[in-house]
């Protein structure tokens, strides 16, 4: 069984390194793109908390907390996404779907191990400007997005203190794309962006729990990642084209421009957040991000109107099972969880900030042998606003997971 699982999980790393539209926001078409949550769906579920942590899940947001871990766990998960775009005129509605991430986590004593793929940003958007008056047309399309392969390692000092490390290889593209169609015309201009981007970045975590009674129990955690430089390789291209039918693309004459290749600043993060709870019954928490200002002027083209700024994210949430043991009840062993999130995201357009607040809840569902569970998880949100002519996505996200714990490096004595 284990070696299908490895087979399924290889597979997966193969699939998922293959360019993805994860999402359709024209917000992401500054920076490096929307950045994609970095957890599993059970954090996502609890507003994005990503503090909590046990013996028998892969916490991908906090590496020390794989000091914890006691079983080999596999862990995927998929989302989909539906979002209404509307501004003081009209209103689209818009649906993508992913797969977020996958990772397995490998117990050795006090020392635990992870590696897995998670997304780190997203681009795609479809936009048509039109002037009537002027008899001018301005299409707006990008894809692509950061990916991050990581390897991370916990150890325990003791019962109640772990300390990890995490280092991940970022790469990924992000291509944008504008047409201009002037009526009256028959050729359209074309302009094609693209900048490759690849580099290391690193994260060391902290994770201590203790019991402060019989029944109650402290967790905190906090994580950091410090300020890295990725390497892009900026390309650019000008061209007079035809547009044929469904929007076809028929090239009539082509010419690349020369754009040097930059060093990109990815900003510092910190996380430090805080809880109460009694083991396997419930939990509530708290935790705060902050993300340096990032600096996007290195892209193959340049970015008008925004400014980028310290970012920053609240997130409050938990989760509630009935009766851990119970065995009358398959409803009493679920796993109900909830949080809210409210981000700061350090973009700034037309004088206006670019906020994000989300809602979620899910439940964590027993399946099967062992300690398998289907996680599902639900988030409404909003993101933008529509003053000064911008854009407000109102989104609703439907997430799902398996995670499967197994026991290794166990000699057997009957076959």
């Amino acid at each position: 069984m284990t070696k299908r699982l490895l087979i399924i999980v290889f597979i997966l790393f193969s699939v998922i390194t293959t360019a993805q539209e994860r999402t359709s926001s024209p917000y992401s078409f500054y920076g490096l793109g929307l950045n994609t949550f970095k957890g599993t769906v059970e954090n996502r579920s609890m507003g994005g908390l990503g503090i909590f942590s046990d013996s028998i899940h892969v916490n991908l947001q906090n590496p020390a907390s794989l000091g914890r871990l006691r079983l080999t766990a596999y862990t995927v998960g998929l989302s989909g996404s539906s979002v209404e775009m509307k501004n003081d005129d009209a209103s689209e509605t818009a649906k993508s779907s992913s797969l977020d991430y996958l990772a397995v986590g490998i117990p050795t004593g006090k020392l635990g191990f992870a590696f897995g793929l998670v997304p780190y940003s997203s681009v795609g958007y479809n936009i048509d400007d039109i002037d009537q008056e002027a008899g001018i047309g301005y299409r707006y399309t990008g894809k692509g997005g950061l990916n991050r392969v990581f390897l991370a390692a916990g150890y325990a000092i003791n019962p109640n203190l772990s300390i990890g490390v995490d280092a991940s290889y970022n790469f990924g593209n992000i291509q944008n794309k504008s047409i201009l169609v002037r009526e009256g015309v028959q050729y359209s201009s074309r302009e094609i962006n693209r900048s490759d981007l690849s580099g290391f970045t690193y994260k060391i975590g902290l994770d201590y729990e203790r019991m402060l009674n019989e029944n109650l129990q402290l967790k905190f955690g906090a994580h950091y990642t410090p300020e890295t430089t990725l390497k892009t390789d900026n390309q650019s291209e000008l061209a007079t084209i035809l547009l044929g039918v469904e929007g076809r693309e028929v090239t009539v004459d082509r010419q690349d421009i020369s754009s040097p290749n930059t060093d990109f600043e990815l900003p510092s993060s910190l996380s430090i957040g805080a809880g109460v709870g009694r083991p396997q019954k419930w939990f509530l928490g708290g935790e705060f991000t902050t993300t340096g200002a990032g600096d996007y002027s290195n892209r193959a083209f340049a970015i008008e109107g925004a400014s980028f700024e310290q970012a920053s994210g609240y997130r409050l949430g938990g989760y509630f099972i009935p009766n851990y043991n119970s065995l009358t009840s398959y409803f009493s062993r679920i796993v109900y969880r909830g949080g809210l999130r409210m981000e700061e995201t350090g973009l700034h357009l037309n004088g206006e900030s670019i906020d994000e607040f989300g809602i979620a809840f899910g439940l964590g569902l027993p399946a099967g042998r062992m300690l398998t569970n289907i996680n599902l998880g639900f988030e409404y949100g909003q993101r933008g606003t529509t003053s000064n002519g911008l854009i407000q996505e109102n989104f609703f996200n439907a997430m799902i997971s398996l995670s499967l714990s197994d026991r290794w490096f166990i000699k057997r004595r009957f076959e």
